[in-house]
């Protein structure tokens, strides 16, 4: 191997040292309080080749969120016939991982970061929210293909806002909130109650 190749090998290595260590920076202190110095410290990197890289802590932040540090890949929403226990299972699982306590302090120092960085939050959109948004709304097509496409994506839309909104104020998303936002949105997409036969829906 050439001493070119082993330079590349060397600042790869360099590079995912340096966004495995703004994620746990992120984790640890939110986005605000982000230190390029602590992170190129725990990197192994110099500073100046880090201030290189990255010329601000959005611009950091932004290819560690491309990259995917910390926000496992989207689930597909289960089809078993019956949407509102689908919607309600794949939520669950979503405020599970709400819950821990790193994937919050991730999510809420990456909005912190899109309200400050327009790059920011077009690759969280792209690469996190709208991965969960595609899911949500393949399963309510499928589920009410008469309706309107627009009806599922705004209530695909209002599922993951609503999740994330009870996140950065900082409530719990209880089984019965999950409850009632499911049967909440389901009552807003007319005819989804006839389009399962197995399907619970509330009354509306």
């Amino acid at each position: 191997m050439s001493d070119t190749r082993r330079g590349r090998t060397r600042s790869e290595a360099v590079r995912r040292a340096v966004l495995e260590a703004t994620r746990d920076e992120l984790a640890a202190h939110g986005y605000d309080k982000l230190s390029i110095d602590r992170i190129a410290a725990a990197a192994g990197a110099g500073k100046q080749t880090v201030y290189r890289w990255y010329p601000s802590k959005s611009a950091l932040v932004a290819e560690c969120v491309l990259d995917g540090y910390g926000f496992p890949a989207t689930t597909p929403v289960p089809n078993t016939g019956a949407v509102r226990r689908d919607l309600r299972d794949w939520l669950g699982a979503f405020a599970d991982h709400l819950a821990e306590p790193r994937s919050a302090a991730l999510i809420r120092a990456s909005t912190a970061a899109a309200a400050e960085s327009d790059d920011v939050a077009v690759r969280f959109y792209n690469h996190v929210t709208a991965a969960s948004e595609d899911a949500l709304t393949a399963r309510l097509r499928n589920a009410a293909p008469a309706a309107q496409p627009e009806s599922a994506t705004a209530a695909a839309e209002a599922l993951v806002g609503a999740m994330l909104y009870r996140l950065l104020v900082r409530q719990p998303a209880t089984p019965e909130f999950l409850d009632s936002l499911v049967d909440t949105i389901l009552c807003g997409i007319q005819g989804m109650g006839d389009a399962e036969s197995s399907n619970l829906t509330p009354d509306c």
